[in-house]
């Protein structure tokens, strides 16, 4: 097993771009509010260098100011923002991700996604050639998916040669995607996993408690060293910047084999597991409900 570090990066295939192998969600931080500059500033005081932010979180140009205020090099810190939806036309869409880029204020953006397969092939094609004219002209360095299935990344061989660098799903031990993981890996697309925490739902999971108690550890930094022993690139998120520490400072353990498939065996069938709706990972994008319900009936919002 390597020994992780908070500094470790993995190479974006087919692309000269390296992704920190731990990043910072802000997902329902407060829309360009301080107090998602102060989270944002936590993480990378703390030795997070990736944020992950989109147009629908309504924060983009809240993670921006947190990096110029950081003090950082722009070339230090590794931004990701994601589009939802078309605008009608490649041309339209593209002024869209422009003006992200413009929100954000840094000059350009490390990864752009497509947040969601929801708009139908027609829509998912004009993202993806908006997303590519926009890598042309330097707005973005690297370009990639988010909640999409095989199906949907197959499709899009059909129209461009252009391989998504990166795919955004769910994963945890409880919703594991293997199909979907599985092509990725095999297709050289890096895997991020957001909800990595599973929104501290499993935090008193039986397993959880007592690999945790036996590496003096949180659960929740037991949870994110599995999506790194995975092979994934996790999100974690919190508000306090206490906890934003402690989700990153998973470097002074390992989880045995034994943890692992301990870990490994909680994936629960048909996507039970799942915070987002199971329908989101149906191969018919027309399905995909991005609706949010109680955090109590174990659903959410697109991340």
């Amino acid at each position: 097993m390597p020994k992780f570090t908070i500094q470790d990066v993995l190479p974006l295939p087919r692309t000269p771009v390296k992704i920190p192998r731990i990043g910072f969600g802000v997902f329902q931080d407060p829309p360009n509010k301080p107090e998602c500059v102060s989270s944002c500033l936590a993480a990378l005081r703390a030795g997070y260098r990736h944020i992950d932010t989109a147009q629908y979180y309504e924060n983009e140009e809240a993670v921006g100011e947190a990096v110029r205020q950081s003090g950082l090099k722009r070339s230090d810190v590794f931004v990701t923002t994601k589009l939802g939806e078309p605008q009608g036309s490649v041309e339209k869409t593209l002024e869209s991700l422009r003006a992200s880029v413009e929100r954000i204020g840094l000059g350009w953006v490390d990864l752009f996604l497509v947040h969601t397969p929801v708009s139908g092939s027609e829509g998912r094609r004009e993202i993806w050639e908006a997303l590519e004219k926009l890598k042309d002209e330097g707005g973005t360095k690297s370009i990639g998916v988010s909640n999409y299935g095989v199906k949907h990344l197959e499709e899009i061989k059909g129209y461009s040669s252009t391989i998504p660098a990166v795919n955004q799903v769910e994963l945890h031990p409880w919703l594991q995607q293997s199909e979907i993981v599985d092509y990725c890996f095999k297709e050289g697309i890096v895997v991020e996993a957001y909800t990595p925490l599973v929104r501290t739902q499993k935090n008193d999971d039986p397993d959880v408690v007592s690999i945790a108690e036996a590496h003096s550890v949180t659960p929740a930094q037991v949870l994110v060293r599995w999506s790194l022993q995975r092979g994934f690139v996790p999100l974690p998120k919190s508000y306090n910047p206490e906890r934003i520490k402690s989700n990153a400072d998973v470097y002074k353990f390992e989880l045995s084999d034994e943890e692992m498939e301990r870990l490994n065996a909680k994936a629960l069938p048909g996507g039970e597991g799942a915070l987002l709706s199971v329908r989101s990972r149906d191969t018919n994008a027309s399905e995909w409900q991005p609706e949010e319900t109680s955090q109590k009936a174990g659903t959410s919002v697109i991340l």
